[in-house]
């Protein structure tokens, strides 16, 4: 991995601690017999309920940028990860979402999000919980300067790695990363990347 120098998100008036602790007020868009229903996210993940997610992927030419979940998550703590997964809030649209949790993460603002994939997966995380996600796959391209804040509450590292590298050792050690992520390379890669980055990657 190419280590990324990172600078460190201050507490004040703009600053929001996100997801990594589960709080009762978090509602998540989740299918109850059936139907979307408004749902306590901790609940739906105990419960395995089928639910709304958004994922994304931000790149630098052929390298991806990683991170490291915090060790307060309730689930995964430590894993690495796709640049930002998150949830969306119960009637926020998942590009919303997208913009929203990036900045909350890692910091990031102003790059143009692109859909790549809308998929479904179901994954044990540990600790009794359930991932059973549809998931609403963004990418975006950032320049060489991208600056990159990431909020400790969230994210305990960052690392930029190329696409080949990374391929490498999720094969090599799979247990250093987290399921979905896993997942979305075996089974989406061409799809979330596009065929010229992984062929690049591949050369």
């Amino acid at each position: 991995m190419a280590h990324l120098t990172i600078g460190t998100r201050k507490n004040g008036p703009h600053h929001r601690t996100g997801e990594s602790k589960p709080r009762m007020s978090i509602m998540i868009p989740a299918w109850v017999d059936g139907t979307l229903t408004p749902v306590e996210k901790l609940e739906a993940h105990q419960r395995g309920l089928r639910h709304k997610a958004v994922s994304v992927f931000v790149i630098r030419g052929t390298e991806v940028l990683m991170q490291q979940r915090a060790m307060g998550k309730y689930h995964t703590p430590g894993l690495w990860a796709n640049t930002c997964c998150t949830h969306p809030g119960w009637n926020e649209p998942p590009l919303d979402c997208a913009v929203r949790r990036l900045d909350e993460e890692v910091g990031i603002t102003g790059l143009p999000l692109e859909h790549r994939h809308h998929l479904e997966y179901r994954a044990d995380v540990g600790n009794g919980l359930i991932e059973h996600e549809v998931v609403n796959v963004y990418l975006a391209r950032a320049p060489q300067d991208l600056k990159v804040v990431p909020n400790p509450d969230e994210v305990m590292a960052v690392e930029w790695m190329d696409y080949h590298d990374l391929m490498a050792l999720v094969r090599r050690q799979p247990e250093r990363f987290t399921p979905w992520l896993r997942i979305y390379l075996a089974d989406h890669a061409g799809t979330i990347f596009g065929s010229d980055l992984v062929q690049a990657a591949r050369a």
